[in-house]
Protein backbone atom coordinates (compact mmCIF):
# COMPACT_ATOMS: atom_id res chain seq x y z
CA UNK A 1 0.00 0.00 0.00
CA UNK A 2 2.78 2.19 0.78
CA UNK A 3 4.43 2.27 -2.73
CA UNK A 4 0.95 2.93 -4.38
CA UNK A 5 0.67 6.08 -2.32
CA UNK A 6 4.64 6.64 -3.31
CA UNK A 7 3.79 6.37 -7.10
CA UNK A 8 0.53 8.60 -6.93
CA UNK A 9 2.56 11.14 -5.23
CA UNK A 10 5.69 10.28 -7.75
CA UNK A 11 2.67 11.19 -10.77
CA UNK A 12 1.44 13.96 -9.12
CA UNK A 13 5.01 15.91 -9.22
CA UNK A 14 5.96 14.51 -12.56
CA UNK A 15 2.81 16.87 -14.02
CA UNK A 16 3.02 19.57 -12.43
CA UNK A 17 4.26 22.87 -14.76
CA UNK A 18 7.80 23.43 -13.28
CA UNK A 19 10.19 25.88 -15.21
CA UNK A 20 13.18 27.86 -14.16
CA UNK A 21 13.73 31.19 -15.85
CA UNK A 22 17.15 32.82 -16.27
CA UNK A 23 16.84 36.43 -17.23
CA UNK A 24 20.15 38.16 -18.24
CA UNK A 25 20.40 41.20 -15.48
CA UNK A 26 22.56 44.42 -15.35
CA UNK A 27 20.94 46.40 -12.45
CA UNK A 28 17.19 45.57 -12.60
CA UNK A 29 17.03 45.60 -16.50
CA UNK A 30 17.53 42.99 -19.11
CA UNK A 31 20.51 43.40 -20.27
CA UNK A 32 21.27 43.56 -23.64
CA UNK A 33 23.81 40.35 -23.93
CA UNK A 34 23.31 37.17 -22.28
CA UNK A 35 26.82 36.98 -22.18
CA UNK A 36 28.41 40.42 -20.58
CA UNK A 37 25.70 40.83 -18.03
CA UNK A 38 26.00 41.25 -14.00
CA UNK A 39 24.00 38.32 -12.61
CA UNK A 40 21.07 36.21 -13.95
CA UNK A 41 17.36 36.27 -12.41
CA UNK A 42 16.43 33.24 -11.46
CA UNK A 43 12.93 32.55 -11.24
CA UNK A 44 11.20 29.58 -9.88
CA UNK A 45 7.73 29.21 -11.43
CA UNK A 46 4.74 26.44 -10.86
CA UNK A 47 1.90 26.81 -12.63
CA UNK A 48 2.04 30.30 -13.83
CA UNK A 49 3.06 31.15 -9.94
CA UNK A 50 6.75 32.39 -9.45
CA UNK A 51 7.10 30.62 -5.80
CA UNK A 52 11.38 31.77 -5.75
CA UNK A 53 13.82 34.32 -7.30
CA UNK A 54 17.40 34.23 -6.69
CA UNK A 55 20.56 36.11 -8.31
CA UNK A 56 23.07 33.96 -10.26
CA UNK A 57 26.16 35.36 -10.59
CA UNK A 58 27.79 35.84 -14.08
CA UNK A 59 30.71 33.75 -14.67
CA UNK A 60 32.27 35.02 -17.20
CA UNK A 61 31.84 35.15 -21.09
CA UNK A 62 33.43 32.34 -22.29
CA UNK A 63 32.09 31.07 -25.60
CA UNK A 64 29.96 27.82 -25.05
CA UNK A 65 30.50 27.64 -21.40
CA UNK A 66 27.40 29.72 -20.03
CA UNK A 67 25.09 27.29 -21.77
CA UNK A 68 26.60 24.69 -19.87
CA UNK A 69 26.43 26.69 -16.60
CA UNK A 70 22.78 27.83 -16.77
CA UNK A 71 21.65 23.98 -18.01
CA UNK A 72 23.45 22.80 -14.68
CA UNK A 73 21.66 25.21 -12.65
CA UNK A 74 17.98 23.78 -14.22
CA UNK A 75 17.24 26.69 -16.33
CA UNK A 76 14.65 25.74 -18.77
CA UNK A 77 14.72 29.28 -20.60
CA UNK A 78 17.11 32.37 -20.82
CA UNK A 79 15.47 35.70 -21.90
CA UNK A 80 17.83 38.15 -22.97
CA UNK A 81 18.04 41.55 -25.25
CA UNK A 82 20.51 39.37 -27.31
CA UNK A 83 22.65 37.02 -28.59
CA UNK A 84 24.78 35.82 -31.35
CA UNK A 85 23.23 32.37 -33.11
CA UNK A 86 25.72 29.91 -32.52
CA UNK A 87 24.60 30.65 -28.28
CA UNK A 88 21.25 30.34 -29.22
CA UNK A 89 22.67 27.40 -31.10
CA UNK A 90 24.34 25.95 -28.02
CA UNK A 91 21.55 26.86 -25.26
CA UNK A 92 19.27 24.54 -27.61
CA UNK A 93 21.51 21.55 -27.57
CA UNK A 94 21.38 22.22 -23.93
CA UNK A 95 17.54 21.81 -24.09
CA UNK A 96 17.30 25.80 -23.10
CA UNK A 97 14.88 27.89 -24.93
CA UNK A 98 15.66 31.37 -25.79
CA UNK A 99 13.99 34.23 -26.01
CA UNK A 100 16.07 37.79 -27.17
CA UNK A 101 15.17 41.21 -28.20
CA UNK A 102 13.50 41.78 -24.53
CA UNK A 103 14.03 44.79 -22.36
CA UNK A 104 12.71 45.97 -19.46
CA UNK A 105 12.68 45.68 -15.42
CA UNK A 106 13.43 41.85 -14.86
CA UNK A 107 10.59 41.61 -13.05
CA UNK A 108 8.32 42.92 -14.95
CA UNK A 109 9.50 40.88 -17.59
CA UNK A 110 9.37 37.58 -15.88
CA UNK A 111 5.33 38.11 -15.15
CA UNK A 112 4.59 39.17 -18.43
CA UNK A 113 6.15 35.62 -20.14
CA UNK A 114 3.99 33.94 -17.41
CA UNK A 115 1.23 35.97 -18.29
CA UNK A 116 1.71 34.98 -22.03
CA UNK A 117 2.20 38.97 -22.76
CA UNK A 118 5.67 39.02 -23.99
CA UNK A 119 6.85 38.79 -27.27
CA UNK A 120 10.24 38.24 -29.03
CA UNK A 121 11.94 41.27 -31.03
CA UNK A 122 15.00 41.87 -32.49
CA UNK A 123 18.51 40.56 -30.84
CA UNK A 124 20.77 43.46 -29.46
CA UNK A 125 23.44 41.90 -30.14
CA UNK A 126 24.67 41.86 -33.68
CA UNK A 127 27.54 39.17 -34.18
CA UNK A 128 30.00 39.28 -36.67
CA UNK A 129 31.60 36.65 -38.56
CA UNK A 130 33.75 35.22 -36.16
CA UNK A 131 30.58 34.40 -34.01
CA UNK A 132 31.52 35.64 -30.67
CA UNK A 133 32.07 39.52 -30.28
CA UNK A 134 29.02 42.02 -30.75
CA UNK A 135 29.79 45.59 -32.81
CA UNK A 136 29.63 47.01 -29.65
CA UNK A 137 32.09 44.74 -27.65
CA UNK A 138 34.26 45.30 -30.48
CA UNK A 139 34.26 49.33 -30.31
CA UNK A 140 35.13 48.99 -26.03
CA UNK A 141 37.82 46.29 -26.89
Amino acid sequence: MGGFTFFRAYVYYMKRDIMRIAIAQDGNSVSEHFGHCQRYAIFDVEDSIIYRRDDLPNPGHEPGRLPVFLAEHGVSLIIAGGMGPRAIEIFSENGIDVLIGIGGNVDYVAQDYISGRLSPGKSSCHHEDDGHMSKDHQMSV
